[in-house]
């Protein structure tokens, strides 16, 4: 192989949660909006409807379909209903129940592809009560116990994590133990539930953000739920 084939050799693409903006600035003020006020425009009611439909037929999993938001390159122009639209397409397309001339057209063109499962009319609010547990029963004991000092993973990973990036690599305090959960980093790879103890852990505000705390008077704590493997003994 000659050096310049070799130079040209296709590189993996980073993995980039455009979603992890926590703690970054230039971002603008966060503009609070009033209780109650769910829906901007008319359309905006049906994408969550077809959102909700389409989870329910089983063609994905809650995480895999946060990973595909949370990486959609466009997400910071997008406001929220835009984004849960642009990520419906876009595992649709992955999985051939919707097609880019479909797109073109605004309508359907081709036979709906067979789903496992549809969520009828009067099923609804069942299923939407009930929700997407993630608990399951324990098989280990869990590693920490509340008031336990840990550090959290300081490296990032190439996939989908719970792990807000402004966190890693932080010193914090357990503050409750929560049980065993679906673990979002394997099951949003296709990898399997993999279920792993979750716990809730307070990081002191100026730890996360030393200098930016202090300019705003610090003494506030920040928590964060994280999966065991994120999580390191700290002194």
């Amino acid at each position: 192989m000659s050096g310049a084939t070799m130079g040209t050799m296709p590189q993996p693409t980073p993995y980039v949660s455009h979603a992890d903006l926590g703690g970054q600035a230039g971002h603008g003020a966060v503009l609070p909006e009033p209780e109650g006020e769910l829906f901007h425009a008319d359309w905006e009611p049906r994408v969550l409807a077809l959102t909700l439909a389409m989870g329910a037929t089983s063609s994905w999993n809650i995480d895999a379909s946060r990973a595909v938001r949370e990486t959609l390159p466009d997400y910071p122009q997008l406001d929220y209903y835009r984004i849960w639209f642009a990520a419906l397409e876009k595992l649709m397309l992955q999985r051939g129940q919707l097609f880019s001339d479909e797109m073109a057209a605004g309508r359907m063109l081709h036979d709906p592809a067979p789903v496992l499962r549809t969520l009828q009319a009067g099923s609804v609010t069942a299923a939407l009560a009930k929700g997407t547990p993630t608990e399951r029963p324990a098989t280990t004991s869990a590693r920490f116990s509340v008031g336990q000092w840990v550090r959290t993973r300081a490296e990032a990973v190439d996939h989908h994590t719970r792990l807000p990036g402004y966190v890693r690599g932080k010193r914090g305090r357990i503050d409750r133990v929560l049980g065993t959960h679906v673990f979002a980093d394997s099951h949003a790879q296709g990898l399997g539930e993999a279920p792993q103890w979750l716990y809730t852990v307070v990081f002191d505000a100026a730890e996360l953000w030393s200098d930016q705390t202090l300019e705003h008077g610090g003494g506030s704590d920040v928590s964060v739920d994280a999966w065991e493997s994120y999580l390191h003994e700290a002194a």
